[in-house]
């Protein structure tokens, strides 16, 4: 049997996942404390695409290091709040090389604070 609160959609939301440059992370959490967004969750994570590595060396042999170290952000929000999120993520992540990293919007149907049983924007 479903969850009720699970069924009741109070208002629209969003995820945003940042995915950044590792040296970039205190910019873009100081950025988005400026606008008012405190709460977010990091993971070390590790991406590939165009950057496409480096070679070093250890131990007198060369290698291809291809998957390069990034930081992943989450941040769920009320829909109305994520353009200016986005643009605060972008001026404090932005080097303007390549790697600077990929944000992606996402819906988000509902949420849950364990601690209280809040749902929707409440529980954020």
């Amino acid at each position: 049997m479903a969850c009720p609160l699970l069924l009741r959609i109070r208002a629209p939301m969003k995820k945003i996942e940042a995915i950044i440059k590792p040296f970039k992370l205190d910019q873009v959490k100081e950025a988005l404390n400026r606008i008012g967004i405190s709460g977010m969750t990091t993971t070390e994570v590790k991406r590939y695409g165009r950057q496409k590595g480096h070679m070093e060396t250890y131990r007198g042999a060369e290698y291809l290091v291809d998957f390069m170290p990034k930081i992943k952000i989450d941040i769920c929000l009320p829909a109305e709040k994520v353009a200016e999120a986005v643009a605060a993520i972008i001026s404090a992540a932005r080097t303007g090389k390549i790697g600077d990293g990929k944000i992606f919007v996402l819906p988000l149907n509902n949420a849950v604070r364990v601690r209280t049983g809040e749902t929707g924007d409440q529980a954020l």
